[in-house]
């Protein structure tokens, strides 16, 4: 089956799900007396249920799911839809007070029958959920607090949710009505049992070990990893991993990492390259030799592996450089004849990491290496400010259109590449992107 054809089925099965409770509870007898305002709200209220429930499922790392799309999209599907879901469920106790203001007193939780307390429970652990996740750093809450919160908040909202239909009772009236929501809640419950319970327990029997941590240009640390009594993990370069460090793989928190090194080791040993940028990440120098580590991946589609082409033109933002590494890395151990380019983008050259390994892959690849300096000093003879159509025209080279093209950066710079690039003329299935946009 082809990408295509799974990205269509993948479609296909997220709207069916997110319409299934719709149009069980919708169909047959409705309690009397209901207009249209109040079977509009209900309709809006079982549709952003399913939709919250599918959440758990878009973040929950299936490889299959993710494969047509590419992870980072699956994610940043769950983030837009997020809000989508959030307006169908405020939309159904708003429209309630519309259509009956005597809905109001259901508010009083004081007094209020449980199915109302469980309604409003849910509402307002989803609202928290929202704020946390928006205004995060406003907030100034860690990455690991805001991750625990988000998971906990997320599946306190749901399961509050599910107690008010079936306390509600007019949508479980029925053998078969019930039957939906049963296998629907036991679905439900059976992913978290997977995702918080079955995975970890296999990581824990793969554990790994960081061998040494290797310093770098820019505020970068490399984590050498070598496994523990198994043979590692086969990733294709360019993919990610979730790592966690010094934690039980029962650990709630869990940071995604680009694989740095190359495909081709036959140890077993892996590399992960992480900038000082706050929180965890500031930590990463001074983890000591002979730390546990669990890991889950390799993750993503970001990989030339999957794709046929004459050569390959890379670009790097800071930090975006670590995959682009693995591809190269991989490359050169393959012996591959195909020209490269990489256009690699950093506020001063200092902070170019990995700048002495580029100048060794440049012996041993087709390889042409562009610093983009963007605070560059007046002696700096090289390209300056951002890559934008101009410079991108000056090292193109001739057969630009048939390349295959790989950006990993801050996403604005993502979005100007994609729209430059395009202008160019190069077919939107050569241009491939990671976005690092987790949160």
């Amino acid at each position: 089956m082809s990408l295509v054809i799974r990205g269509v089925f993948w479609v296909g099965v997220y709207l069916a799900v997110a319409a299934a409770p719709l149009v069980f509870a919708l169909v047959g007898d409705n309690p009397p007396g209901r207009d249209f305002l109040t079977d509009f709200s209900v309709a809006l209220g079982f549709v952003g249920l399913s939709m919250m429930g599918l959440q758990f499922a878009l973040v929950a790392r299936f490889q299959s799911v993710a494969a047509p799309f590419g992870e980072d999209a699956v994610v940043q599907f769950h983030h837009q839809v997020s809000y989508v879901a959030t307006a169908f469920i405020l939309a159904h106790p708003v429209l309630l007070v519309l259509a009956d203001a005597d809905t109001l007193r259901l508010f009083n939780v004081l007094e209020a029958p449980w199915r109302a307390r469980f309604a409003v429970a849910s509402v307002l652990c989803l609202l928290a959920v929202m704020a946390t996740s928006i205004w995060r750093r406003r907030l100034r809450l860690r990455y690991e607090v805001w991750q625990a919160a988000h998971g906990l908040l997320s599946t306190v909202s749901v399961l509050f949710a599910l107690a008010h239909i079936y306390l509600v009772g007019y949508y479980v009236d029925t053998a078969w009505k019930a039957a939906l929501w049963a296998v629907m809640t036991s679905a439900f419950l059976g992913l978290l049992v997977w995702v918080r319970l079955v995975r970890p327990w296999r990581r824990r029997r793969r554990p790994w070990e960081v061998e040494r941590v290797r310093p770098e240009r820019g505020e970068v640390s490399t984590l050498c990893l070598r496994p523990l009594g198994h043979r590692g993990l086969q990733f294709a370069p360019g993919q990610f991993a979730w790592l966690m460090v010094n934690r039980s793989p029962f650990w709630l928190t869990q940071h995604p990492f680009s694989f740095s090194s190359s495909a081709e080791v036959d140890d077993g040993r892996v590399e992960v390259s992480v900038k000082a940028l706050g929180d965890f990440t500031s930590t990463v120098h001074a983890i000591a030799p002979g730390t546990r580590v669990y890991v889950d991946g390799p993750h993503g589609v970001f990989s030339p592996d999957r794709f046929e082409g004459p050569g390959f033109v890379l670009i790097g933002g800071g930090i975006g450089i670590t995959p682009l590494m693995s591809m190269l890395c991989t490359l050169a151990d393959r012996g591959d004849s195909r020209p490269c380019l990489l256009l690699y983008a950093n506020r001063s050259l200092e902070e170019a990491a990995f700048r002495e390994e580029l100048e060794a892959l440049e012996r041993r690849l087709e390889l042409r290496v562009v610093h983009v300096v963007e605070d560059a000093p007046d002696s700096w003879p090289g390209e300056r400010g951002l890559i934008d159509d101009q410079l991108l025209r000056r090292h193109l080279p001739e057969r630009h259109r048939r390349m295959q093209y790989f950006a990993c950066g801050p996403p604005r710079m993502l979005d100007a590449i994609e729209d430059t690039l395009a202008g160019l003329g190069v077919p939107a299935e050569r241009i491939h992107t990671e976005r690092y946009t987790f949160i």
